[in-house]
């Protein structure tokens, strides 16, 4: 740390999805008087979805959007000090622990909360930025319901790919699933059930040419790799399932994470290796994933923290 003098702060949370702004909402209401930078993407990946249509709460569906600007409000009318910045380097060696912002700043924490999320991993393909949200999506169980009774593709060949077509199989008239090589990362009993499902179509050794369509998804070309041969398929939606980062990497020589860079909580709490540093949302949860889950998680860091330091002021 160079000579200034650090920012000495409460609680820090790190990150703005539903996961950092609920968990801003609790702690300020315990009297933790929370700062929370909101990292490179305000409001997390629920700013890339148009419509939320299955959180509890709202019987009209809402705009992911609008979505998190609420939940941003709420923690500012509770009194969240709530920041533009990014997370850039932490030292969590010694109490109170040290987190650099912007490359520029340190702020020194007695409890920190880290909500940074995950990414998802795009093909990188000019058409799939162009119309994501107005067909293209990495969840098919946040857009799934929007294409019902409709023809649709999904690229990626992992567990989560499988279920995702599955799910989609329930809903869609026909899902056409893309993978790249001439067999899938996916478990046998998912395979199975995949080569099983009469409406599912899998393309062997495949990838995605183009996504085809103006305003909306009209179709997608996929191409061969063996054969060079290019086909276009007809569908309304295309469905990305290759995988997520966890938004971790900062945390890494501190933080115990798994094979895939997720931060590993106790189970049953949002605690991690580390005393007094807590993880919620899709940066500690690779199973649900879903904004009402990391909005609970993000309750559970809350409390914690506040548990963490008031056993911790009591001592003193």
């Amino acid at each position: 740390m160079e000579n200034q003098t650090a920012e000495k702060v409460h609680c820090l949370i790190i990150g703005s999805g539903p996961a950092g702004y609920t968990a801003a909402i609790y702690a300020s209401r315990a009297g933790l008087k929370p700062v929370l930078y909101q990292g490179i993407q305000p409001g997390g990946q629920l700013t890339i979805t148009t419509e939320v249509e299955n959180y509890p709460g709202y019987p009209e569906g809402i705009q992911g959007p609008d979505m998190m600007v609420n939940f941003e409000n709420q923690a500012k009318r509770m009194g969240a000090d709530i920041r533009y910045g990014l997370a850039t380097r932490v030292d969590f060696t010694t109490q109170p622990y040290k987190i650099e912002i912007d490359e520029e700043k340190w702020i020194e924490a007695d409890a920190v909360i880290i909500s940074t999320g995950a990414s998802a991993k795009w093909l990188g393909i000019e058409s799939e930025q162009r119309l994501n949200g107005y067909g293209v999506s990495a969840c098919a169980v946040c857009d799934g319901f929007f294409f019902k009774g409709k023809e649709v593709a999904i690229v990626g060949a992992g567990d989560t790919a499988a279920e995702e077509a599955l799910y989609l199989s329930n809903i869609c008239s026909h899902v056409h699933m893309i993978v790249r090589k001439g067999e899938m990362r996916a478990s046998k009993v998912m395979q199975t059930r995949v080569l099983n499902t009469k409406n599912i179509t899998v393309y062997w050794h495949s990838e995605t040419d183009e996504i085809v369509g103006e305003k909306k998804v009209e179709a997608v070309r996929i191409k061969n790799n063996e054969t060079g041969e290019k086909s276009t398929i007809p569908v309304s939606a295309f469905f990305v399932a290759i995988g997520h980062h966890p938004n971790s990497d900062i945390f890494k020589d501190w933080i115990t994470t798994d094979e895939a860079g997720y931060i590993v909580t106790i189970p049953g709490t949002s605690k991690t290796n580390i005393e007094g540093v807590f993880a919620a949302g899709d940066v500690q949860d690779k199973i649900y994933r879903q904004a009402v889950t990391a909005a609970g998680s993000g309750c559970m860091a809350a409390l914690d923290a506040e548990r963490y330091l008031g056993a911790k002021e009591h001592v003193h």
